[in-house]
């Protein structure tokens, strides 16, 4: 034994194996990497006295101080920066059991604003977050972007499709599969000293056959030392097989009973979620129930409007998640409180001829020296009656039934509480047979409003028609509860209508993540309008909100007035049990950036407990000296009335404090109606006249065109089995480019070049001399590649 040990300590060939041995990975030995960072102070962000988490690190986490808003200012609170999101809690308890809010650093923007602060934007979602020192701010800034680095790495190793990804049990997953990998891995080792112990087993046989036919001892002496030698090497390496083995079990039993109660805590946190939210659903019926039947609730409408203080939201950005339900928002202050009183007519009467067919009401309430009300009330009526007798294509004013298919919406949506809309997975019976491009071609329903205001005189006149147009594009939403098809990059929609309306229409979907749309219209009775939207939502369970991003622009050719405004939040209620209904809610300010003038409208939430009318905006027009001329009010899914100014005054404190101002106005003027819907819309996904003419077939039209979209005219169809196939096909297809593309991104970086990513066809990037921002606006060419039928520059998305 004493030869033997001298062998395995000193012989080369027992080094050699050895060494060999030792190269083999045994993850019973490998130390796991430090998993998070604990914060190092009261204020910290960081670890104590170290760098923020490593490169490889999946968490970091510490505390920072949040803008919430300006009562409350900056709150501290607990943020965890984990798998590319950054989650933050009141304290470190309730990671156990609430999250405050979450933000995605795949597509987030990092900035800072000055030593302390970091400033985190993605979509409609900024926070706004202050650290202790000049140091922890870099430790948070440094994590966030290795974090943000490795989020756009994980997400272009997705799928990536129309607006569809995997389900997240998949992504799950993704730990298990690397453990089995290693223990796959472990697998093989074993194997190759099995094969160790074959090959060493077999040259040991044969060196006792040749010690048997051996006669002379000096020879003797020579075999059994190699004898000795080569059963030294079988005795190493049964046992490196046999400590494999046992460290291969240990692990396998070690990660058996973890994954064991990993699955069973998130399948326990999985049901009791769902229980709770049926729960809330159910409590939220009982009491919509016992509302609607609670005496005293309604009352009759009066000649007094009132309004309370606008809430907006903070200039700090989003409101913060955490006080959702009792947040403070700061009132802007162009929209103050205000209450409308109809004022005598007989007092306010002068000079001018009277209103015809302006409104409801008496024509001789509202007499006007600034008369355009009645030139263009007159002026349109006129056009409308000569409408029908001008010759004008035969359009379609019905499509097929929509099919009775059952399927539960809670059963996909609960799966994706949190999800970006874009990214929920939904077969095509929850679609409408209309893509995004088209339903944003859908705001020109009431183009004649902009008609009307090019013969406005006045800025604050053309500001009320402008406004109006502005509510009138929430009409078509009020029982529209399906989702329209995302559209593929590059896919187009085009509206003509030069002859008809005297308007053209041209989208164009410019970007894939973030969805991103852009819309150019030029119409030849004086106006232009453009716009890009990145559509941003918030699944909450409950509900979905839809917030719409982006910069409306409209410029009146002659006058050269430029209007701007944004779209207020869509919210659909009862996701999960009870009927689907639609709300608006939040503020539009218009601004002509020529004249200066203003109009701020509110669209006020529909609350059980109001004596509000229902879906109601109320906004005031003033002019650069922030002088009220006109007071508007309506619904945004039945009509807008504008009121004239005649006189002001402040009244009584309302009781948030703030001074309500009088306004005595004559007579409102309808200067928007609703049109009816057509006879059976509602087996006709409640589509408008408008909305039935999209997506009729036509000839021409670009090869990118949503109407040439095949699982969009299999839905209409009523072919959805059909149809859900076909939109498989399409994402297939539309990541495969995606892929392409990523390759031909990794190839220019590693020949040092710059590779531009997808250039839109018809639109291009350009900053917005008006507002400062980057903007898509179209660049021309469309029309004139139609008029010559020469597509040779479209892609094959289809």
């Amino acid at each position: 034994m004493g030869k033997a040990a001298a062998v395995c300590g000193g012989g080369n060939s027992t080094r050699g194996l050895v060494s060999l041995l030792s190269a083999v990975p045994c993850l019973a030995c490998q130390e796991l990497p430090a998993m998070s960072a604990e914060p190092g102070g009261r204020g910290g962000g960081g670890p104590a006295g170290g760098p923020p988490a490593a490169p490889g690190s999946d968490t970091y986490k510490g505390w920072l101080f949040k803008w919430t808003n300006y009562l409350k200012g900056y709150q501290r609170r607990w943020f965890v920066l984990s798998n590319g999101l950054l989650s933050y809690y009141r304290t470190q308890a309730e990671m156990a059991h609430t999250c405050r809010g979450t933000i995605n650093l795949s597509t987030a923007h990092i900035d800072t604003e000055d030593s302390c602060n970091i400033v985190l934007s993605n979509g409609g979602r900024t926070y706004h977050l202050k650290a202790n020192s000049e140091v922890e701010r870099q430790r948070w800034v440094t994590a966030l972007e290795l974090a943000k680095a490795k989020a756009i790495r994980m997400r272009n190793n997705q799928s990536d499709d129309s607006g569809d990804e995997e389900p997240a049990s998949q992504s799950d997953k993704s730990e298990l599969h690397g453990t089995l990998k290693t223990l796959s891995s472990k697998l093989e080792d074993l194997s190759t000293c099995n094969d160790l112990i074959a090959k060493h087993g077999a040259a040991l046989q044969r060196s006792l056959s040749e010690l048997e036919n051996l006669k002379l001892p000096a020879e003797s002496g020579e075999k059994i030392k190699a004898v000795n030698e080569r059963a030294t090497l079988f005795r190493i390496t049964s046992n490196a097989m046999i400590n494999a083995c046992r460290d291969f079990l240990d692990l396998a039993e070690t990660h058996s009973r973890k994954w064991q109660r990993v699955l069973q805590y998130e399948r326990e946190q999985r049901i009791r979620l769902e229980e709770t939210i049926e729960q809330l659903a159910k409590q939220h019926n009982s009491l919509e129930r016992a509302c609607r039947g609670a005496p005293g609730l309604s009352s009759s409408s009066t000649g007094i409007t009132s309004t309370a203080k606008g809430s907006v939201q903070s200039a700090k950005g989003e409101a913060s998640d955490e006080d959702e339900e009792t947040e403070y928002f700061d009132a802007m202050e162009d929209a103050p409180a205000f209450i409308t009183v109809t004022a005598d007519p007989k007092h306010h009467r002068r000079s001018g001829s009277n209103l015809s067919g302006a409104s409801e009401g008496h024509p001789e309430d509202w007499n006007l020296e600034d008369s355009v009300f009645e030139s263009s009330n007159q002026s349109s009526y006129n056009e409308s009656t000569c409408k029908d007798l001008l010759p004008k294509k035969r359009r379609r004013t019905r499509i097929p039934d929509k099919p009775n298919y059952s399927l539960n919406l809670w059963s996909i949506m609960k799966n994706c509480i949190g999800k970006e809309l874009s990214k929920i997975p939904m077969p095509v019976n929850f679609n409408e047979p209309l893509s995004m491009l088209q339903r944003l071609t859908e705001d020109l329903e009431y183009h004649e409003l902009l008609d009307k205001a090019v013969k406005c005189e006045s800025s604050t006149e053309q500001m009320c028609f402008v406004a109006a147009f502005s509510v009138s594009s929430y009409s078509t939403t009020v029982h529209r509860t399906a989702k329209p098809f995302n559209p593929l990059l590059g896919e187009t929609y085009e509206l003509d209508r030069l002859e008809e309306f005297g308007f053209r229409s041209l989208c164009e979907q410019v970007s894939h993540h973030p969805p991103a749309a852009a819309h150019h219209v030029y119409s030849k009775r004086g106006w232009t309008l453009w716009q890009e939207i990145t559509i941003a939502s918030k699944f909450r369970g409950k509900y979905l909100s839809i917030m719409p991003l982006g910069t409306i622009h409209l410029e009146f050719h002659s006058s050269g007035n430029h209007y701007v405004w944004r779209k207020v939040t869509s919210t659909v209620h009862n996701i999960i049990v009870g009927k689907l209904w639609i709300d608006q809610s939040g503020e539009i300010e218009i601004v002509n950036h020529k004249s200066k003038d203003k109009c701020q409208l509110k669209f006020t939430p529909y609350s059980y407990f109001s004596r509000d009318v229902p879906r109601k905006v109320t906004g005031v027009v003033s002019d650069a000296d922030g002088k009220a001329h006109y007071v508007m009010s309506g619904t945004w899914d039945e009509k807008m009335e504008c009121s004239k100014i005649v006189q002001s005054s402040h009244g009584s404190t309302s009781t948030e404090g703030k001074q309500k101002t009088v306004y005595q106005t004559l007579s409102p003027k309808v200067l928007w109606k609703k049109y009816p819907l057509p006879e059976n819309a509602e087996n006709m996904y409640f589509f408008s006249d408008l909305a039935l003419t999209l997506n009729e077939p036509e000839e021409r039209v670009a090869p990118t065109d949503s109407r040439l979209r095949p699982d969009q005219r299999l839905m209409e169809s009523g072919r959805w089995d059909e149809a859900n196939v076909e939109k498989q096909r399409l994402e297939e297809k539309q990541r495969a480019v995606r892929r392409r593309r990523e390759a031909e991104a990794v190839e220019a970086l590693e020949e040092g070049e710059d590779y531009e990513g997808y250039i839109p066809l018809w639109f291009e990037r350009k900053v917005d001399a008006v507002t400062g921002e980057l903007i898509c606006v179209y660049k021309g060419g469309y029309w004139e590649a139609k008029d010559k039928q020469d597509w040779s520059t479209c892609p094959d998305i289809f």
